[in-house]
């Protein structure tokens, strides 16, 4: 019994390392579960303050925080294992530290951006604030590059690589790749065109007189826009064409215009004076009409078969379903005034002069018959 009491005192003390590893393994299981519970209770704190920003920031470092312990606990462990062992596999466990302690504040860095840029566009719903919603996932964009190239860099950093070296090869390479890829450069180029000018944003309706585009956009990308036409067809365009192509942006309208001619009958000239008069009046007091804009009725033309006045004003929506609901309203309104007035809207018509010598009859073989 003495005998197998000294080989466990003999064993524990030439393994104690082992027990060492154990502790260092609970004490960051235990770490990882309290940092848990304790970043979850007051994450649901901030969460009832009116502050976005510090409740981002939590729930940004839970699982960041999670793999720091987790790579921290490991990689002390290790280095016990190595004291004792010497093998040479714990040799990486420096440089693989380094480089995951690097990766996982990145990562911290990049879920801060995104729910940052989530609290933006949440913010984006109240009346008191606006942000461009192009402009955010441009901006979220850069900041996510700038980060991972920035990490990359350090990360080669620490395992030994010189920087200014991988600069200078990344800048002969960028010449040769500009080369090969100029028209890959031309719409990422032509993309930061667009976020940086802003012509249109994700939801606008815009058309171009150059080229058959028209529709709703989806998306901007570093290379392509998608646009989704009204007959639900999608269109990817290369935002290189946009640098070189007139881009109308009706979403941007502050107004819709109303501008028809219509015709009476030559009969009924006398009663054009009355007509335009009534009809002005109607737009006039017409809720749905901007009479601050520019409001004319006004007779303009004598036509092949009618007398002509038109109609110019703008409406107050700029929806484009609603404004044809109100021109039709306006349009037959506008007849009712014709009618009205006892004129008639003129159509197509044309008056056939005879010569008094020119009888219009039978034959006088049919009427001898």
């Amino acid at each position: 019994m003495n005998e197998t009491l000294e080989q466990i005192k003999n064993w524990g003390m030439d393994n104690e390392w082992v027990l060492q590893v154990f502790i260092v393994i609970l004490a960051a299981l235990l770490l990882s579960f309290t940092q848990k519970i304790l970043l979850n209770k007051l994450y649901k704190r901030l969460q009832r303050t009116r502050n976005p920003w510090d409740d981002a920031l939590v729930e940004s470092a839970q699982r960041p925080l999670t793999i720091l312990v987790w790579v921290l606990g490991i990689s002390f462990a290790g280095d016990i294992i190595y004291s004792k062992t010497q093998a040479p596999i714990f040799q990486a466990i420096g440089p693989i530290r380094d480089v995951s302690i690097i990766s996982t504040i990145g990562w911290f860095l990049i879920r801060l951006v995104n729910r940052i840029q989530a609290n933006l566009l949440a913010a984006n719903l109240k009346e008191d604030k606006h942000y461009d919603h192009t402009t955010l996932h441009a901006l979220s964009k850069l900041l996510r590059a700038s980060i991972i190239i920035t990490t990359v860099l350090v990360a080669l950093q620490t395992l030994g690589y010189s920087i200014s070296g991988v600069l200078a090869f990344g800048g002969i390479g960028g010449i040769a790749v500009g080369f090969a890829a100029k028209d890959l450069l031309a719409n990422f180029f032509g993309g930061l065109m667009v976020y940086l000018d802003r012509p249109f944003e994700i939801g606008d309706w815009i058309r171009s007189p150059d080229r058959d585009i028209e529709g709703t956009v989806k998306a901007i990308g570093w290379r392509l826009t998608s646009i989704q036409t009204f007959d639900k067809r999608p269109l990817y365009i290369p935002n290189s064409v946009f640098a070189n192509i007139v881009v109308e942006n009706p979403q941007r309208m502050i107004h819709r215009r109303i501008y028809e001619t219509i015709g009476v009958r030559y009969d009924d000239i006398a009663k054009m004076g009355a007509i335009t008069a009534a009809v002005k009046k109607m737009l006039q007091e017409h809720p749905e009409i901007d009479d601050s804009q520019t409001l004319m009725v006004n007779f303009n033309a004598f036509n092949a078969s009618s007398c002509d006045f038109f109609v110019y004003t703008f409406t107050h929506t700029t929806v484009w379903t609603r404004f044809h609901e109100i021109k039709q309203e306006i349009l037959l309104t506008i007849a009712d005034i014709i009618a009205d007035h006892g004129a008639q809207i003129a159509f197509p018509t044309r008056t056939l002069h005879i010569p008094d010598s020119v009888q219009i009859g039978p034959p006088p073989e049919a009427e001898s018959a």
